[in-house]
């Protein structure tokens, strides 16, 4: 049984930070057996997006964890026998199947609802769909009709708002892509029985979400802890102290520089050695790109308490104004947030369109970064296009041979 720690631990802001890297995944040699479904079952969430720049954002977070693990083998092992499934978690999110019954509240919640998006949908619509996939099995939303032609536009047809209703009811359940095309299925036949067939109660879904989030995070506060699978308030206080977390307190994490509240998963705790003062908490740090959706970083409040980056994704900012990029991607290396890149491909050339780095000896970093970068999607050269600091191109342009 892990010790559990006095209630006045206080953690410094750097066993905090290495704490969380730990947790994700970034420090210590990784877990290659356990491989693209063994980061997926260790975060619990992998955030999908639509975006596809250097690569898409639920390849990227394996591969920042695991090095440069075939494109292809991340798409089936995260939409391949039915290990996975599609829901609403941190935003839309690839969840392991095992947590299916967890996310059972916020089936019930939209059920209530009733209307999903301002869209209705005839009770005649959502049966035809049920009885088409009963009938036909999987079938993707342009197999079921999912598109329609208006005056001025395509919009959802009738079928396309039923299958994503029966999606947020529970009724019909992704569980893998065709291309990027959602493969819809009915719920029954495609969930484990032994999982599809677990009714857990709102308190029973939420204290072990919260605990799947604290052992994700390692070490968190509350909003932290809220926000991972964004729950409301109510629904943490709720549950939280049966979470299994224990209250912990972080030095620099409150106004001014003080110590503030959180909560810490035990082991994590262990593993770096905080309860009984031993060495435990070295390890091998990744050097690697991440996703602006990467769950390290996608809490912008977060990511800048424990590194000290003011980060945020400007895809959706007008190019006048962006400071760092389209998707700018964080620079992680010896456990900490060194730089930016903004990357981009070009006929078989990684191009670095925008790169920012806090200090010159961050250079080796960069290169090892891009260069492994550009080879995990197949480029056979590196181009750097705008540096914040122009004087480190002739040493950057060496050290990428």
């Amino acid at each position: 049984m892990t010790a559990l720690p006095p209630p006045e631990l206080t953690l410094s802001a750097d066993q905090a930070r290495r704490i969380a890297l730990r947790a994700q995944g970034l420090l210590g040699a990784p877990d290659r057996r356990a491989g693209v479904r063994g980061v997926l079952r260790r975060l619990g969430a992998v955030q999908l997006d639509t975006i596809s720049v250097l690569a898409r954002s639920h390849e990227l977070v394996p591969y920042a964890r695991l090095g440069a693990v075939g494109r292809p083998a991340v798409e089936h092992a995260l939409w391949g026998a039915a290990a996975s499934f599609e829901y609403w978690s941190h935003a839309a999110c690839v969840l392991p199947i095992e947590e299916w019954p967890l996310f059972a509240f916020r089936r019930r919640a939209f059920r209530d609802r009733g209307n999903l998006w301002n869209h209705r949908v005839e009770p005649r619509a959502y049966r035809a769909v049920l009885d088409r996939l009963r009938a036909e099995g999987p079938l993707t939303s342009s197999e079921l009709g999912g598109a329609k032609r208006t005056a001025e536009w395509w919009d959802w047809s009738d079928s396309k708002i039923a299958v994503e209703r029966a999606l947020a009811f529970g009724d019909v359940v992704c569980t893998e892509r065709r291309g990027w095309k959602r493969v819809y299925a009915l719920a029954e036949q495609a969930v484990p029985a032994e999982l599809y067939q677990r009714e857990l109660t709102d308190g029973e879904c939420l204290s072990r979400l919260v605990g799947q989030a604290g052992r994700a995070l390692g070490v968190a506060t509350r909003s932290d802890l809220q926000d991972y699978h964004r729950l409301r308030t109510a629904q943490l206080d709720r549950v939280l102290a049966d979470s299994g977390l224990v209250p912990v307190a972080v030095a620099g994490w409150g106004a001014a520089g003080t110590p503030a509240p959180a909560w810490a998963d035990p082991a994590a705790l262990a593993a770096e050695g905080a309860v009984d003062g031993s060495a435990a908490g070295r390890g091998r740090h990744r050097t690697t790109l991440l996703s602006p959706f990467d769950s390290l970083v996608w809490d912008r409040a977060r990511t800048e308490r424990i590194f000290g980056m003011s980060h945020r994704l400007e895809a959706y900012t007008p190019r006048e104004k962006r400071v760092h990029g389209y998707f700018a991607m964080p620079l992680l290396t010896g456990g900490k947030l060194v730089g930016r890149v903004d990357p981009a491909r070009e006929k078989g050339v990684l191009v670095a369109r925008q790169v920012s780095l806090d200090s010159p000896a961050r250079l080796p970093a960069l290169a090892d970064a891009l260069r492994e970068a550009a080879q995990w999607v197949g480029c056979s050269a590196v181009r750097v296009e705008a540096l914040s600091d122009e004087a480190l191109r002739a040493p950057l342009e060496r050290l990428l041979g």
